[in-house]
């Protein structure tokens, strides 16, 4: 059984409402953000930092992205999608889901952290973690 992020829009967000594009929009923010530093560095940080090929792939009527690893001993494959949330009590309802399919290697659960908290922190929204912890990404009042 695979594992799942789950990236929430709260109130507060920088947007209630996603859409998959938006999350791909996002992906290639980061993929862009990795090549500027590669540039400073004199180094492809790039490939190294998102080292993924993004795919749009529909199944059941549902749009996913299938992010498959360039070198299959490191990194295999991970699943994004946009879904409603039915647990949520509020009136915002949208959330990234981010799967790590079983016989996925280690490095693809170390990206799908470190991609999860990317996209949380863009949309400043709350992200419950592979382990089942909560991180809080929106502005919130105490």
């Amino acid at each position: 059984m695979g594992k799942n992020a789950y990236i929430k829009m709260v109130n507060g967000s920088t947007q209630q409402e996603l859409t998959l594009d938006d999350v791909k929009q996002a992906l290639d923010h980061f993929i862009h953000m990795t090549q500027l530093t590669g540039e400073q560095l004199d180094w492809g940080y790039a490939e190294n930092a998102f080292p993924y090929t993004v795919e749009e792939q529909v199944q059941e009527g549902t749009p996913y992205l299938l992010l498959k690893g360039n070198d299959p001993r490191l990194y295999k494959y991970l699943i994004i999608g946009v879904r409603s949330d039915p647990s949520s009590s509020s009136a915002v309802s949208n959330c990234i889901q981010l799967v790590v399919p079983q016989g996925a290697t280690h490095g693809d659960t170390s990206k799908a952290n470190e991609f999860s908290r990317y996209l949380a922190r863009r949309f400043q929204a709350e992200l419950h973690l592979l382990n089942g912890r909560i991180m809080y990404f929106n502005p919130r009042k105490l």
